[in-house]
């Protein structure tokens, strides 16, 4: 694996809270990784398993997902259904022999802009530890053979 490589990082966050923490923590000028670009949706219960797939199979090395604390979701149950499909997708990388941690799901407050920094950190080290997605790879070995 390249010392160089950069990770690209889907980030779906809720519009409530993770986006708003994504947002606080831009105000306060926290530096994060600038791997992850953000996709705001209404809520995490409106991400299904394919658009999780999709943004695999479309080259992105992970795919954070990051809504509401538990519990506190503006829709009721909009991240604990986006949770269920988190494990959803993490089980069928794994059946497939992709690092399950590849996607991963994060709760946080509109409050919380450090954590938010924290999560990409940590979420960009992994991804970069994990290597270039084996979609992307793979995709690239067929473009060169051709």
């Amino acid at each position: 694996m390249a010392d160089n490589f950069e990770p690209q990082i889907i980030g779906f966050c809720c519009k409530f809270c993770a986006y708003a923490a994504a947002d606080l923590a831009g105000s306060m000028r926290i530096n994060y990784p600038s791997n992850i670009k953000i996709i705001q949706v209404p809520c995490t219960g409106r991400i299904d398993v394919i658009h999780i797939l999709k943004a695999l199979e479309q080259g992105a090395d992970g795919v954070m997902i990051a809504g509401c604390l538990e519990g506190e979701c503006h829709f009721l149950t909009g991240n604990l259904d986006a949770k269920k499909r988190v494990r959803r997708v993490q089980k069928i990388l794994g059946q497939i022999d992709m690092a399950p941690e590849r996607v991963q799901m994060f709760n946080l407050s509109s409050a919380m802009g450090p954590r938010f920094a924290e999560i990409a950190r940590e979420m960009t080290q992994t991804i970069k530890d994990l290597g270039p997605s084996p979609v992307k790879t793979a995709k690239q070995n067929k473009a060169d053979a051709a």
